[in-house]
């Protein structure tokens, strides 16, 4: 998530280009996140980079958090490729078990709706001044999103993610 995302539209008086304000600082974190068809939201918001003992850190919440066997559906990252991960993985078979989207298919991936919304919602339409106010932000709309399991259920009736909402 980035500090000079732009979302919607802005007023400006005819002839004139509209000014958005913001501090002209630029500012960044990260996010990794899943959603099921039942409307659970899980996430991270992080400032470090993304790598496997970020990846590992989540797949231990994930498993630890969920009472059923998890069916994670991934990107072709290369994180969700390494080695440490994949072992991790076979350790932890029984309670979890990862499956890859075809390369460069980002329409197949339901938690880029989400993604979308938290830019559109989150970081584009609230200017945060700082980079403590953006992950507030983004950690505030989440947790929001979390009490509206239909606001997540929502991202499966989208016709390329319909494979993943039965």
């Amino acid at each position: 998530m980035c500090s000079d995302y732009q979302a919607g539209r802005s007023y400006g008086r005819s002839g004139q280009t509209p000014i958005v304000s913001a501090t002209g600082k630029r500012f960044r974190c990260n996010l990794i996140s899943t959603i099921t068809n039942r409307g659970k939201l899980c996430f991270k918001v992080f400032t470090q980079r993304f790598d496997t003992t970020v990846m590992l850190d989540f797949l231990r919440r994930l498993v630890r958090h969920s009472a059923q066997k998890v069916f994670l559906i991934v990107d072709g990252h290369p994180v969700h490729r390494s080695r440490a991960v994949h072992k991790w993985l076979e350790k932890h078979s029984d309670r979890i078990r990862m499956f890859f989207l075809p390369a460069y298919s980002p329409e197949l991936n339901p938690d880029e709706l989400l993604n979308h919304d938290i830019k559109a919602n989150a970081v584009g339409r609230q200017r945060a001044k700082n980079k403590t106010e953006m992950i507030g932000n983004i950690r505030s709309y989440l947790r929001s999103t979390q009490r509206f399991p239909h606001v997540v259920q929502n991202f499966f009736h989208e016709k390329h993610v319909a494979y993943a909402a039965a």
